[in-house]
């Protein structure tokens, strides 16, 4: 948004706007209030992978869920993680009764690796963290380091 500055006054505190027609806390009310009503929303869970020498782990930050609301396949070398949550919050008092209804689902994909081993796939779900380990064939996991003597 743009604001003048009037020398006459005109405005609030001698600031206008362009769009002097619209009730802004109405607008962003009504806004937000679609926004939040409705009925279920995508999001994207924050994601960190790592590759160590046995296997690869993949940590999905999703709070406030059970284990019992996800769901892990794998096909043909891609590895889905799906979710859905479900939150209700109520808030009365005197004058208002209110009742927020959240869900929210999400499907994250993850191309596997040749050198992942699709047999070796395992889930924990603690403290908001899922946890998912996909073990490494034999054949492709990381030696150590090796000294070659020189003659």
């Amino acid at each position: 948004m743009t604001l003048i500055k009037f020398k006459n006054g005109n405005g609030v505190n001698g600031y206008s706007n362009f769009n002097r027609g619209i009730d802004f806390p109405s607008f962003f009310n009504d806004t937000l209030d679609r926004l939040w009503k409705e009925e279920t929303v995508n999001w994207m869970p924050a994601v960190n992978i790592k590759e160590r020498a046995e296997d690869f782990k993949i940590d999905l930050a999703v709070p406030g869920m059970n284990k019992e609301d996800f769901k892990v396949e794998v096909d043909n070398g891609v590895l889905t993680v799906s979710g859905e949550r479900k939150e209700e919050k109520s808030e009365e008092n005197e004058k208002v009764t209110r009742t927020e209804f959240h869900y929210g689902s999400f499907k994250r994909t993850f191309n596997l690796p040749e050198t992942a081993d699709v047999d070796k796939i395992a889930a924990n779900y603690k403290d908001g963290l899922l946890s998912l380990t996909v073990g490494k064939r034999e054949d492709s996991r990381l030696k150590p380091k090796k000294q070659i003597t020189i003659e």
